[in-house]
Protein backbone atom coordinates (compact mmCIF):
# COMPACT_ATOMS: atom_id res chain seq x y z
CA UNK A 1 0.00 0.00 0.00
CA UNK A 2 0.95 3.61 -0.12
CA UNK A 3 0.90 5.93 2.24
CA UNK A 4 -2.47 7.17 1.40
CA UNK A 5 -3.78 4.15 1.57
CA UNK A 6 -1.92 3.08 4.95
CA UNK A 7 -3.34 6.49 6.26
CA UNK A 8 -7.11 5.79 4.76
CA UNK A 9 -6.87 2.44 7.26
CA UNK A 10 -6.31 4.69 10.51
CA UNK A 11 -9.26 4.92 12.37
CA UNK A 12 -8.69 8.54 14.07
CA UNK A 13 -7.78 9.87 9.92
CA UNK A 14 -10.82 7.82 8.49
CA UNK A 15 -13.04 10.94 7.73
CA UNK A 16 -9.49 13.37 7.51
CA UNK A 17 -9.32 15.39 4.29
CA UNK A 18 -6.14 14.58 3.48
CA UNK A 19 -4.50 16.18 0.10
CA UNK A 20 -3.29 13.04 -2.03
CA UNK A 21 -0.95 14.87 -4.02
CA UNK A 22 1.00 16.23 -0.84
CA UNK A 23 0.85 12.60 0.64
CA UNK A 24 2.40 11.88 -2.35
CA UNK A 25 5.43 14.06 -2.27
CA UNK A 26 5.63 13.40 1.44
CA UNK A 27 6.44 9.38 -0.03
CA UNK A 28 9.26 10.47 -2.78
CA UNK A 29 10.91 12.12 0.42
CA UNK A 30 10.57 8.98 2.52
CA UNK A 31 14.06 8.75 3.41
CA UNK A 32 14.16 12.10 5.25
CA UNK A 33 11.52 10.81 7.47
CA UNK A 34 11.53 7.08 7.69
CA UNK A 35 15.35 7.20 8.83
CA UNK A 36 14.73 9.45 11.88
CA UNK A 37 13.21 8.49 14.94
CA UNK A 38 10.17 10.87 16.66
CA UNK A 39 10.02 12.03 19.76
CA UNK A 40 5.95 12.90 21.12
CA UNK A 41 6.46 15.48 24.12
CA UNK A 42 3.74 16.12 26.86
CA UNK A 43 4.78 18.76 29.15
CA UNK A 44 2.87 20.31 32.02
CA UNK A 45 1.43 23.90 30.49
CA UNK A 46 -1.79 22.05 29.47
CA UNK A 47 -4.24 19.49 29.92
CA UNK A 48 -3.43 16.49 27.80
CA UNK A 49 -5.05 13.30 26.96
CA UNK A 50 -5.10 10.52 23.98
CA UNK A 51 -6.04 7.23 23.19
CA UNK A 52 -2.39 6.52 21.91
CA UNK A 53 -0.02 7.77 24.69
CA UNK A 54 -0.33 8.05 28.65
CA UNK A 55 -0.73 10.91 30.73
CA UNK A 56 1.97 13.05 32.13
CA UNK A 57 2.55 14.33 36.03
CA UNK A 58 0.96 16.98 36.68
CA UNK A 59 4.05 18.68 37.42
CA UNK A 60 6.93 16.71 35.04
CA UNK A 61 7.95 20.03 33.32
CA UNK A 62 5.79 22.88 34.38
CA UNK A 63 5.95 26.68 32.79
CA UNK A 64 6.86 29.69 34.72
CA UNK A 65 5.57 33.20 33.79
CA UNK A 66 7.40 36.15 35.35
CA UNK A 67 4.95 38.33 34.58
CA UNK A 68 2.24 36.07 35.77
CA UNK A 69 -0.59 37.01 32.59
CA UNK A 70 0.76 40.07 31.78
CA UNK A 71 2.16 41.45 28.81
CA UNK A 72 2.55 45.42 27.26
CA UNK A 73 2.64 44.06 23.63
CA UNK A 74 -0.83 42.25 23.67
CA UNK A 75 0.20 40.92 20.10
CA UNK A 76 -2.93 40.14 17.74
CA UNK A 77 -2.54 36.87 17.87
CA UNK A 78 -2.28 35.90 20.96
CA UNK A 79 -3.73 39.03 23.64
CA UNK A 80 -1.40 37.55 26.29
CA UNK A 81 -3.39 34.19 26.47
CA UNK A 82 -0.52 31.64 25.87
CA UNK A 83 0.87 32.92 29.51
CA UNK A 84 -2.55 32.05 31.70
CA UNK A 85 -1.80 28.52 31.92
CA UNK A 86 1.87 28.90 33.47
CA UNK A 87 2.64 29.26 37.29
CA UNK A 88 2.68 32.56 38.01
CA UNK A 89 6.33 33.57 39.10
CA UNK A 90 6.57 37.15 39.70
CA UNK A 91 9.66 37.57 41.80
CA UNK A 92 12.69 35.26 42.21
CA UNK A 93 11.41 34.36 46.13
CA UNK A 94 8.30 33.02 44.31
CA UNK A 95 9.87 31.19 41.70
CA UNK A 96 12.64 29.42 43.98
CA UNK A 97 10.10 28.39 46.66
CA UNK A 98 8.08 26.83 44.15
CA UNK A 99 11.00 25.17 42.29
CA UNK A 100 12.27 23.80 45.36
CA UNK A 101 9.05 22.44 46.42
CA UNK A 102 8.33 20.59 43.31
CA UNK A 103 11.80 18.91 43.09
CA UNK A 104 11.29 17.83 46.61
CA UNK A 105 7.75 16.68 46.19
CA UNK A 106 7.46 15.58 42.69
CA UNK A 107 11.23 15.02 41.56
CA UNK A 108 11.40 17.87 39.21
CA UNK A 109 13.58 17.70 35.87
CA UNK A 110 13.41 20.54 34.38
CA UNK A 111 11.38 23.60 33.70
CA UNK A 112 10.32 26.65 31.43
CA UNK A 113 11.00 30.06 32.21
CA UNK A 114 8.68 32.86 30.31
CA UNK A 115 6.86 35.96 30.47
CA UNK A 116 4.82 39.01 29.14
CA UNK A 117 6.94 41.15 27.01
CA UNK A 118 7.72 44.89 27.31
CA UNK A 119 7.06 47.48 24.26
CA UNK A 120 10.13 46.58 23.09
CA UNK A 121 9.10 42.98 22.82
CA UNK A 122 12.26 42.23 25.48
CA UNK A 123 11.56 40.16 29.26
CA UNK A 124 13.57 41.34 31.45
CA UNK A 125 14.99 38.65 33.53
CA UNK A 126 18.25 39.45 35.66
CA UNK A 127 16.68 39.53 38.82
CA UNK A 128 16.11 36.20 38.01
CA UNK A 129 19.24 34.86 37.33
CA UNK A 130 20.87 34.69 40.97
CA UNK A 131 17.96 31.92 41.76
CA UNK A 132 18.83 30.04 39.03
CA UNK A 133 22.42 30.14 39.53
CA UNK A 134 21.41 28.15 43.20
CA UNK A 135 19.21 26.10 41.39
CA UNK A 136 21.77 24.59 39.14
CA UNK A 137 24.63 24.41 42.05
CA UNK A 138 22.15 22.37 44.48
CA UNK A 139 20.29 20.57 41.85
CA UNK A 140 22.32 20.30 38.43
CA UNK A 141 20.19 17.81 37.11
CA UNK A 142 17.93 20.04 36.46
CA UNK A 143 17.09 21.00 33.02
CA UNK A 144 16.15 25.15 32.59
CA UNK A 145 14.83 26.87 29.48
CA UNK A 146 13.63 29.99 28.98
CA UNK A 147 12.02 32.57 26.35
CA UNK A 148 14.30 34.86 25.60
CA UNK A 149 12.41 37.47 23.34
CA UNK A 150 14.75 40.10 21.94
CA UNK A 151 17.94 40.55 23.42
CA UNK A 152 22.04 41.85 22.83
CA UNK A 153 24.98 39.56 23.15
CA UNK A 154 25.57 40.91 26.81
CA UNK A 155 22.22 39.99 27.96
CA UNK A 156 23.28 36.31 26.22
CA UNK A 157 25.78 35.79 28.11
CA UNK A 158 24.54 36.56 31.15
CA UNK A 159 21.63 34.47 30.65
CA UNK A 160 24.33 31.71 29.29
CA UNK A 161 26.34 32.49 32.83
CA UNK A 162 23.43 31.90 35.11
CA UNK A 163 23.00 28.16 33.98
CA UNK A 164 19.78 28.17 31.02
CA UNK A 165 20.27 25.02 29.58
CA UNK A 166 18.12 26.04 26.55
CA UNK A 167 17.05 29.37 25.08
CA UNK A 168 13.87 29.96 22.52
CA UNK A 169 13.12 32.64 20.42
CA UNK A 170 10.30 33.68 17.88
CA UNK A 171 11.99 34.37 14.42
CA UNK A 172 9.52 36.76 12.61
CA UNK A 173 10.72 36.81 8.19
CA UNK A 174 8.30 40.05 7.34
CA UNK A 175 8.25 43.43 8.40
CA UNK A 176 4.75 44.04 8.26
CA UNK A 177 3.78 41.07 10.88
CA UNK A 178 6.30 42.57 13.46
CA UNK A 179 4.16 45.80 13.13
CA UNK A 180 0.96 44.74 11.91
CA UNK A 181 0.41 41.73 14.45
CA UNK A 182 3.23 42.77 17.23
CA UNK A 183 2.57 46.22 17.55
CA UNK A 184 6.36 46.55 17.18
CA UNK A 185 8.48 49.07 15.89
CA UNK A 186 11.76 47.07 15.71
CA UNK A 187 13.23 45.26 11.86
CA UNK A 188 13.45 41.80 11.00
CA UNK A 189 17.42 42.17 11.40
CA UNK A 190 17.00 42.79 15.42
CA UNK A 191 14.99 39.11 15.45
CA UNK A 192 18.23 37.45 13.57
CA UNK A 193 20.43 39.45 15.72
CA UNK A 194 19.12 37.88 18.66
CA UNK A 195 19.65 34.90 17.31
CA UNK A 196 23.31 35.43 16.42
CA UNK A 197 23.56 36.44 20.40
CA UNK A 198 21.97 33.41 21.52
CA UNK A 199 24.20 31.10 19.16
CA UNK A 200 27.55 32.37 19.96
CA UNK A 201 26.47 31.30 23.97
CA UNK A 202 27.12 27.89 25.03
CA UNK A 203 22.93 27.55 25.20
CA UNK A 204 20.98 25.28 23.21
CA UNK A 205 19.48 27.57 20.70
CA UNK A 206 15.87 26.95 19.63
CA UNK A 207 13.80 29.24 17.52
CA UNK A 208 10.51 29.24 16.69
CA UNK A 209 8.56 29.99 13.64
CA UNK A 210 4.24 30.85 13.70
CA UNK A 211 3.35 29.40 10.83
CA UNK A 212 0.34 31.92 9.57
CA UNK A 213 1.29 34.73 11.89
CA UNK A 214 0.06 37.46 9.48
CA UNK A 215 -3.88 36.96 10.36
CA UNK A 216 -3.59 33.14 8.64
CA UNK A 217 -1.53 34.61 5.52
CA UNK A 218 1.47 32.67 4.60
CA UNK A 219 4.04 35.88 3.97
CA UNK A 220 7.59 35.77 6.41
CA UNK A 221 7.90 32.00 6.68
CA UNK A 222 10.16 31.89 3.84
CA UNK A 223 12.32 34.23 5.10
CA UNK A 224 12.44 33.20 8.57
CA UNK A 225 13.52 29.64 7.41
CA UNK A 226 16.50 31.28 5.68
CA UNK A 227 17.06 33.20 9.29
CA UNK A 228 17.39 30.15 11.16
CA UNK A 229 19.45 28.22 8.50
CA UNK A 230 22.10 30.85 8.46
CA UNK A 231 23.15 29.92 12.62
CA UNK A 232 24.05 26.74 14.57
CA UNK A 233 20.75 26.23 16.42
CA UNK A 234 20.34 23.09 17.92
CA UNK A 235 16.57 22.62 16.93
CA UNK A 236 13.55 25.05 14.64
CA UNK A 237 10.27 24.29 16.38
CA UNK A 238 7.19 24.96 14.44
CA UNK A 239 3.65 26.50 15.77
CA UNK A 240 0.82 27.16 13.78
CA UNK A 241 -1.43 30.09 14.45
CA UNK A 242 -4.66 29.44 16.61
CA UNK A 243 -7.19 32.01 15.58
CA UNK A 244 -9.12 31.45 18.69
CA UNK A 245 -6.41 33.55 20.86
CA UNK A 246 -7.51 36.22 18.86
CA UNK A 247 -10.03 38.49 18.08
CA UNK A 248 -13.09 37.10 16.08
CA UNK A 249 -12.72 37.63 12.53
CA UNK A 250 -9.03 39.14 12.27
CA UNK A 251 -6.95 35.03 11.50
CA UNK A 252 -8.08 32.76 8.97
CA UNK A 253 -7.19 29.14 9.98
CA UNK A 254 -3.82 28.27 7.55
CA UNK A 255 -4.85 25.24 4.84
CA UNK A 256 -3.45 22.30 6.58
CA UNK A 257 -1.97 22.06 2.80
CA UNK A 258 -0.10 24.96 3.23
CA UNK A 259 1.70 24.07 6.37
CA UNK A 260 2.63 20.72 5.64
CA UNK A 261 4.28 22.68 2.68
CA UNK A 262 6.21 24.40 4.96
CA UNK A 263 7.01 21.36 7.45
CA UNK A 264 8.76 19.90 4.26
CA UNK A 265 10.33 23.16 2.83
CA UNK A 266 11.70 23.39 6.46
CA UNK A 267 12.99 19.81 6.61
CA UNK A 268 15.15 20.35 3.73
CA UNK A 269 16.27 23.67 4.56
CA UNK A 270 17.02 22.54 7.67
CA UNK A 271 17.94 18.86 7.14
CA UNK A 272 21.10 18.25 9.90
CA UNK A 273 19.09 19.91 13.00
CA UNK A 274 16.26 18.99 14.39
CA UNK A 275 12.73 19.85 13.71
CA UNK A 276 9.58 20.15 15.92
CA UNK A 277 6.37 20.82 15.71
CA UNK A 278 5.66 23.19 19.08
CA UNK A 279 2.55 23.07 21.27
CA UNK A 280 0.64 26.06 19.90
CA UNK A 281 -1.74 24.52 16.48
CA UNK A 282 -5.75 24.23 15.68
CA UNK A 283 -7.55 21.68 17.38
CA UNK A 284 -9.72 19.07 16.33
CA UNK A 285 -9.79 17.56 12.62
CA UNK A 286 -7.17 20.50 11.55
CA UNK A 287 -5.04 19.03 14.27
CA UNK A 288 -4.98 15.52 13.08
CA UNK A 289 -4.31 16.26 9.85
CA UNK A 290 -1.10 18.57 10.60
CA UNK A 291 -0.23 16.20 13.22
CA UNK A 292 -0.14 13.35 10.30
CA UNK A 293 1.73 15.64 7.85
CA UNK A 294 4.33 16.92 10.46
CA UNK A 295 5.08 12.65 11.15
CA UNK A 296 5.07 12.33 7.39
CA UNK A 297 7.68 15.19 6.20
CA UNK A 298 9.87 13.99 8.66
CA UNK A 299 9.93 15.99 11.63
CA UNK A 300 11.61 14.73 14.29
CA UNK A 301 9.35 15.64 17.61
CA UNK A 302 5.47 16.81 18.24
CA UNK A 303 4.48 18.22 21.17
CA UNK A 304 0.82 16.97 22.64
CA UNK A 305 0.45 14.90 19.02
CA UNK A 306 -3.22 14.46 17.97
CA UNK A 307 -4.87 10.65 18.02
CA UNK A 308 -3.53 9.31 15.42
CA UNK A 309 -0.17 10.91 15.44
CA UNK A 310 1.52 7.52 16.96
CA UNK A 311 -0.09 5.29 14.26
CA UNK A 312 0.80 7.43 11.41
CA UNK A 313 4.45 7.22 12.33
CA UNK A 314 3.98 2.98 12.59
CA UNK A 315 2.08 3.05 9.16
CA UNK A 316 5.02 4.89 7.36
CA UNK A 317 8.01 2.59 9.66
CA UNK A 318 9.00 5.33 11.95
CA UNK A 319 10.57 4.56 15.20
CA UNK A 320 8.59 6.68 18.12
CA UNK A 321 9.03 7.81 21.61
CA UNK A 322 7.32 9.46 24.32
CA UNK A 323 8.83 12.26 26.30
CA UNK A 324 7.47 13.76 29.58
CA UNK A 325 9.25 17.22 28.73
CA UNK A 326 9.22 20.57 26.49
CA UNK A 327 9.51 19.48 23.13
CA UNK A 328 12.87 21.82 22.59
CA UNK A 329 14.72 19.60 25.13
CA UNK A 330 14.93 16.03 26.73
CA UNK A 331 14.56 15.69 30.62
CA UNK A 332 12.47 13.32 32.61
CA UNK A 333 10.99 10.59 31.74
CA UNK A 334 11.15 8.37 28.32
CA UNK A 335 8.61 5.81 27.31
CA UNK A 336 9.74 3.64 24.01
CA UNK A 337 6.48 3.16 22.14
CA UNK A 338 6.69 -0.26 20.29
CA UNK A 339 3.52 -1.69 18.01
CA UNK A 340 1.18 0.32 19.90
CA UNK A 341 2.29 -0.88 22.99
CA UNK A 342 4.16 2.01 25.60
CA UNK A 343 7.27 0.14 27.36
CA UNK A 344 9.32 2.12 29.97
CA UNK A 345 12.65 2.61 29.35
Amino acid sequence: MNWLEKLGALEALEDAPLDASLVAEFERHAPRATGRDIRFSTPTFKAYSSCELEGCGKNSFPAFSVTAGACALDCDHCQAKILEPMIPATSPEMLERKVRELVATQDLQGFLLSGGSNRRNEIRYERFYPVIERLKRDHPQLKIAIHSALLDPARARAMADAGVDTAMMDVIGAQETIREVYHLERPVADFEATLAALCATSMEVVPHIVIGLHYGRILGEPAALDIVGRHRVHSLVLVVIMPFYAKPGTFATPDTSDIGRIFLEARQRIPDQQVLLGCARPPGMHRRVTDAYAVMAGLDGIAFPADGAVAVAQAIGRPAEQQHACCSMKAGRTIKIQSRTAVAA
